[in-house]
Parts: C-alpha cells; structure tokens; sequence
C-alpha cells in the first residue's frame, strides 16, 4: 500500500554546484537523503519521480527574457547573477527541475496518490523575483507551484505559509494584488532582504492576503506556536484553502548559523501539525512541502524528519500539547502578534 506521505528525491540536484563555502550546498540534501535511507525511515514513503518544469510553467511567475538569462548560463562555469546567487554548468536545468519536482508533489497530492508530500529540491526558491536570481534562489519554486494548482487543477484559493528565516520577497510580491493567494511569512527582521514589514498586507484586490509577522531574533518553538495559532489558523479557516502549500526554511533552527531563532525539531513538528490540521480541516488534507533554506546541517536532517513522521502519522503533537505550548509562550511576543491583527482585522471576522 502507498504511503500516505510522498517525497521527491534525486541526485540530479546535487549537480547545481556552489562555491567550497557557499551554505546552499549539496550536502544539505545529501544528509537529508542519508537520513531518509536510515532503517527507521527506509521504504515509509513514495517516491514522486521529478520532471524538468517547461518555460511556459516557469513562466507562470517569471518573465520570459530572465528565463531565457538563466538558461544561457548553462554549460558556462560558475556564474553571478547576483552577489550571493551563482550557477554552475549544470544549474539551469537542475532549477528547472526542482520546479518540476513541486509541481510533481502538487499533482500527486491532488490525484490522491499521497495525502501529503514534501519536494526535497535545491535551489530554493522564494527569493526569486520574476525578473531577478536572488538569495541563492532561480526559479521561485513555490510560486510556481501555487499558479500551477490554480491553472491545472482549477483551485480557487491557496494557502502559501513560509517560516523561513528569511523573508520571501519573491512570493510576496508574485501575489501581492491577488485575492486567491494567502501569503503568510515569519521571518527575522530587519533583514535580508529588508521586505516583508507587517505594513505589507497586499495592494488593490489582494489587500489582506499578504501578512508578515516580522520578528526580531529570540523566538522559539512556543512563540511561533502562539503566532500560528492565534494569527494563520483563525484567518486560514476563513478562508478555506483549497490546498496548503509551504515553504519550509529551516534556518530558524535554535543552532543555524545564519539564524537568530531558537526553534527546535519538536517545534517543527508542532508548526507542521497546525498547517496539517487546517489542510484537514479545509481541503480534505491536500498539502505539499518544498525545501527553502536551513544550514545547520543536523538540525536540518533532524528537523525533517520531525516533520516528515508527522506528515506520515507516525507521530501527532495534540490540541492539548499545542495549548500548553503556547500558553508558555514569552509575552513580549503579543505586541507583534497585536501589531499584525491590527494591520489585516479590516480583512478577516475572524480576528475582529
């Protein structure tokens, strides 16, 4: 019987090469792949074979001449498209298979082959801007991804949740006038890339279906709790999502090196049961991960496999567990909490 929990994995995305001291390596995913090998986590899952995504899928979010500017990178040794963001011969086409492997995970979950997936790709994505590489990310992976169950699978609204560290310009700014995207994002601030203030709730039609909960660093896994409970839940229950979509950064890791935060593996798997109760709540469960960032390279491994057992059920953190969590919640966090409702209450009952 297949799992219930599909993953995407191949050694083709090892080939995007970074510099000797670059974070984004392949070793992230080589040590995530090791961990799915483990006999504890051996033969759990099923595995979404990946596709190279064509440039009219990319193009759902990026514009044609820019795709055309990271194609010709290809074949050529290592290239800047920006002062933190390179490719190698290879990278081109490994991102175009990353966004193929979201996309994958997307219509597995939607055909009923999985109730969940989780997309273990690199490059990242959701720096990218439709005209521009950014913060080691191409093609933003999860953008595409959004766009592609609303044109393919005729979805009407999606949620997309990124708890990276870092703010997801890219996605932000994909969706920022549209009223069928929810863009929640956590993230260390000010920092890179100085978006993402919690004044930034939408423009026109899509005014409160973007919202930054912006942090300064400290927060741990009963702070992020809190703000998912009292923040995305309520509102993402509003709106009834037809899929849920994240953007999974671990860098908010308690010992990343590029992190400020102090969340732990357990905090993960408590973050990723509240998005999986609400894709139960709302959408008959349909919910599709794809990696960002995290380069503390244990945390990383740990921490996915934390999410991963609760995708698959082999563990769930309970209501009563999520309650006490963040009842012990430090209260500095309300001011930020209170700031963000008040920014988006004209759009949501939920929070008024």
């Amino acid at each position: 019987m297949p799992s219930r929990t599909g993953i995407v994995k191949d050694t083709r995305y090892f080939r995007h090469e970074t510099s000797v001291f670059h974070p984004e390596s392949a070793k992230r995913l080589e040590a995530i792949y090791k961990m799915l090998e483990a006999p504890d986590m051996k033969d759990k899952f099923t595995l979404i074979e990946p596709a190279y995504a064509t440039t009219e899928e990319i193009g759902m979010i990026h514009e044609e001449w820019y795709i055309e500017a990271v194609a010709k990178t290809a074949g050529k040794a290592h290239t800047y498209l920006d002062p933190d963001t390179e490719t190698s011969p290879e990278s081109y086409e490994t991102a175009r298979l990353a966004v193929g492997g979201f996309n994958n995970a997307i219509d597995a979950v939607v055909r009923g082959d999985v109730q969940n997936a989780f997309a273990f790709v690199r490059p990242p994505g959701h720096h990218a801007e439709a005209d521009r590489a950014a913060g080691f990310c191409l093609f933003n992976n999860v953008a595409i991804g959004a766009m592609h169950a609303i044109k393919k699978h005729q979805m009407k609204r999606i949620l997309v949740v990124d708890w990276d560290l870092h703010h997801g310009n890219g996605t932000q700014h994909s969706f920022y006038d549209d009223p069928r995207i929810i863009y929640f994002s956590t993230h260390q601030y000010p920092y890179y890339p100085g978006t993402g203030s919690a004044q930034e709730v939408g423009r026109g039609a899509g005014k409160g279906y973007t919202i930054n909960v912006p942090l300064r660093t400290g927060p741990g896994d009963n702070e992020y709790v809190k703000i998912f409970r009292t923040i995305l839940q309520p509102v993402a229950l509003e709106f009834k999502p037809d899929m849920v979509l994240l953007s999974a950064g671990f860098d908010i890791y308690f010992k990343d090196p590029l992190g400020g935060m102090k969340v732990t593996p357990k905090g993960f798997a408590c973050l990723a049961r509240i998005l999986l109760d609400i894709a139960d709540s709302c959408c008959g469960g349909r919910f599709a991960v794809t990696l960002e960032g995290g380069y503390h390279i244990g945390g990383l491994t740990d921490s996915c496999k934390m999410v991963l057992n609760e995708m698959r059920g082999d563990t769930r953190v309970s209501d009563e567990d999520l309650k006490k969590i963040e009842a012990e919640a430090d209260r500095s966090i309300d001011k930020i909490i209170d700031t963000v409702k008040d920014q988006v209450r004209l759009y949501w009952k939920a929070l008024q």
